[in-house]
């Protein structure tokens, strides 16, 4: 992915702006579909906004193209979240 992009991603995210880096990051990968990178930090920002769906589906669209990306592991904190339950919290 461009630093440039990169850099101004991770600005939009880290100031809260998750529609507009996720409208950006989106147009990008219509002409880069295949930058793991730019999958991961989609997921990042869907993981953010509670949209587990969308982020399952980007992290295991990064992981198709490099099975090495982080959001390999990143899949696995998602379903973790997800599976997790605590008996305890329904029977007090």
């Amino acid at each position: 992915m461009v630093d440039r992009l990169r850099k101004e991603i991770k600005e939009l995210v880290v100031s809260g702006k998750l529609g507009k880096a996720k409208d950006q990051l989106t147009a990008y990968l219509k002409e880069n579909v295949e930058d793991d990178e730019a999958y991961y930090l989609l997921g990042n920002i869907c993981r953010k906004q509670a949209d587990w769906k969308n982020a399952i589906h980007y992290y295991l669209s990064a992981v198709e193209i490099n099975p090495d990306s982080p959001a390999g592991e990143a899949h696995k904190a998602v379903m973790e979240i997800l599976n997790f339950s605590n008996p305890d919290l329904y029977n007090p």
